[in-house]
């Protein structure tokens, strides 16, 4: 019988950045090549047969699964050094695990829907670069909702919660903490007002994510919108980058995460997770 397979909400950074070895990645670097590779199990007889990765960089209508036996990459940003546009993560796909997905969320009656085409985003190969190079795992890549509702991402992560026990990984891949590009790149995230709130922002939402029951964690997450420091951690409109860590806090079940902070670009960003 499988082990139960773990599930980690982590923060991939800034675009293509933690590939370049960027300085004010050094710690997510660092916990990206070793800490969450532990916790996946990567190496060992309880690794995951597969994972479920839930990327803040596409949303949809409807819960969209990646269900090719092999996708393309998609270079989904900017005005990077040429080689970020050569990145290459050979990992498979998996038309199974996906019709598994699939089903999950269908019996969940969330009418998913289903893409053999579109690429992995920066969302799934910059991170999964760091977590698993060796790309010895297949990768199903699932959306998030343009309805950026909480409860809707609570249920989709408490429908993927069963493929746990079968061994299949789930793994939400955004900027739970802050991202707000506006305030990281002006310079006034390091304004003592803005960094009190996003203090106490964060320490919220470390504190619910922690809750032991699923159900209250899931009620208060309801109304994260309405907490000290959220607006300015993920402007309104601009939720996509929390969403993953919603479906992760519901595929965790009942059970205490754990959690961890990086220093990325000057901010602290956390990483939590369910085993």
């Amino acid at each position: 019988m499988a082990s139960r397979a773990p599930v980690v909400a982590v923060c991939h950074g800034g675009g293509p950045m933690p590939i370049l070895n960027d300085p004010g990645h050094a710690g997510l670097i660092k916990s990206m090549r070793t800490r969450v590779p532990e916790i996946l199990g990567l190496g060992t007889a309880s690794a995951p047969r597969a994972i479920v990765l839930v990327t803040a960089h596409w949303d949809e209508r409807n819960p969209t699964i990646s269900n090719g036996k092999k996708h393309s990459l998609y270079y989904d940003y900017h005005g990077f050094p040429p080689e970020t546009y050569k990145l290459k993560y050979d990992a498979p796909g998996s038309p199974e695990v996906a019709a598994e997905v699939y089903d999950v969320l269908q019996k969940a009656g969330m009418n998913p829907q289903t893409d053999d085409q579109r690429g992995w985003d920066h969302g799934v190969f910059v991170p999964m670069l760091l977590i698993n190079p060796a790309a010895n795992i297949p990768i199903i890549q699932l959306s998030v909702l343009s309805s950026a509702s909480p409860a809707q991402h609570y249920a989709m992560g408490r429908a993927l919660a069963p493929l746990r026990d079968t061994g299949v990984a789930i793994v939400g891949s955004g900027m739970p903490t802050l991202h707000n590009l506006r305030l990281m790149f002006s310079g006034a995230a390091n304004d003592k007002s803005v960094q009190k709130r996003n203090k106490e922002w964060s320490d919220k939402l470390t504190q619910t994510v922690g809750l032991e029951s699923s159900q209250e964690r899931g009620e208060m997450l309801n109304g994260w919108r309405d907490w000290v420091g959220a607006k300015e951690a993920h402007p309104q409109g601009g939720e996509e980058h929390f969403l993953p860590l919603v479906v992760c806090a519901g595929a965790g079940g009942d059970g205490k995460a754990g959690a961890f902070g990086d220093e990325v670009m000057g901010t602290k960003q956390f990483t939590y997770y369910w085993k």
